[in-house]
């Protein structure tokens, strides 16, 4: 097949970029003709991978939004590709995997903490209006075939918010890198890290790993060490945010609060932790949360997390009944760093990471991109020609 995948960005510090680049490796490694359509390549595609620049605005992000999500579907239909999978907002593709569910459904959730003021901003703003309008065009049936939803949770917001029909709809769950993230790293990447931190061995180590501190619930985590709830355990903030020079100025490390800012090797940093604590307000799938699962992290969590939709036992403990709840989130991270129990749920957690297999992944994702390629064959004989000439 030869295959159009397009999102704005080629890079590897975001979770739907990660995953982009491992679709486009894994598809092309699989046989296939593989083409990336991005706005901006940080990085190189991988080997054997076909690399097209879409023009555009960059800035203000308004225009990105427009400019992409109009112009990408012109640049890919000149190379005539049989199919076309998109991770980003397109107003037509074949296949649109939705990394982050519904942005209607986000707004709702973003405005519903702050307040009458925020509702009448995110109402008021051409941005998020313009968002809606080419999402709502991207999950008709005119923009698109068939949607990938990364969880359960994800598929019930599309539905609700938008009324789709359950077959449209297929559940597909991210994979996960079982040797880079890895319990073994523990005796030597996270041990560096430790010692680079001025963090003592038998020190207590509570990660948060985001982009958008506020999103990802970072202040809900920050509540607990204001009020001095865990004197010994470190919190340790690997990420970025518009706001982090403002963040690491008014915590410092008086309170074993310690921002790193963004990281490559963030291997070593699960590496070095004991437990891992995302409280998003909004979140789909949580690949961090599947790192960490990865790295023999028990992890605490919102329900409904795609990284977490095969939880089991006692691991179900880190899934919060009410985020907003500051005693809830206190009570379980204390129960889930208690020495007595941790290595157990380490490698429950383990476990539970290896269920997720990249090589899954991509036999449901090479499936549904020759389902559609079927059907255009069937259509008309020389579309069944032209296939067969591209096909491997």
């Amino acid at each position: 097949m030869k295959i159009a995948l397009a999102h704005k960005r080629l890079d590897l510090r975001g979770g739907t970029e990660r995953i982009l680049y491992r679709t486009a490796e894994g598809l092309q490694d699989r046989g296939h003709e593989v083409h990336l359509f991005c706005h901006k390549f940080c990085i190189s595609p991988p080997p054997g991978v076909f690399g097209h620049r879409v023009p555009g605005l960059s800035w203000p992000r308004t225009a990105r939004l427009l400019t992409f999500g109009f112009l990408a579907p012109r640049v890919i239909a000149k190379h005539d590709c049989d199919v076309v999978m998109s991770f980003d907002r397109l107003v037509t593709q074949d296949i649109f995997r939705s990394g982050g569910g519904p942005h209607k459904t986000f707004l709702e959730k973003m405005t519903s903490h702050r307040g009458i003021l925020k509702e009448l901003r995110y109402g008021m703003s051409l941005y998020h209006r313009l968002a809606l309008f080419i999402e709502k065009r991207q999950l008709s049936p005119r923009g698109s075939w068939k949607i990938i939803a990364v969880c359960e949770q994800t598929k019930r917001e599309m539905i609700a918010a938008y009324g789709i029909c359950d077959e449209k709809i297929t559940v597909v769950h991210n994979g996960v890198d079982h040797k880079r993230f890895h319990p073994d790293r523990r005796m030597n990447g996270g041990r560096r890290i430790r010692e680079e931190l001025g963090i003592a061995v038998n020190s207590p180590v509570v990660l948060f790993i985001g982009t958008g501190f506020r999103r990802k619930g970072l202040d809900r985590l920050l509540r607990l060490w204001d009020r001095s709830e865990f004197p010994e355990i470190y919190l340790l903030v690997v990420g970025n945010d518009a706001k982090l020079a403002h963040y690491r100025k008014q915590w410092g490390r008086e309170k074993k609060v310690i921002f790193v800012g963004p990281q490559q090797n963030v291997e070593d940093y699960y590496a070095a932790a004991d437990l891992f604590v995302l409280p998003s307000i909004q979140e789909a799938f949580g690949n961090v949360v599947l790192e960490a699962l990865a790295s023999g992290l028990p992890v605490i969590t919102i329900s409904g997390l795609g990284a977490m939709d095969r939880v089991e036992g006692d691991l179900k403990e880190g899934l919060l009944t009410d985020p907003d709840d500051a005693e809830e989130l206190r009570t379980k991270i204390l129960r889930l760093l208690d020495p007595v129990r941790w290595h157990r749920l380490s490698q429950k957690a383990r476990q539970q990471a290896e269920k997720y297999a990249w090589s899954n992944y991509l036999d449901q994702i090479e499936k549904l991109l020759g389902e559609r390629c079927s059907q255009f064959a069937q259509l008309s004989v020389p579309a069944k020609a032209n296939l067969a000439t591209v096909s491997s």
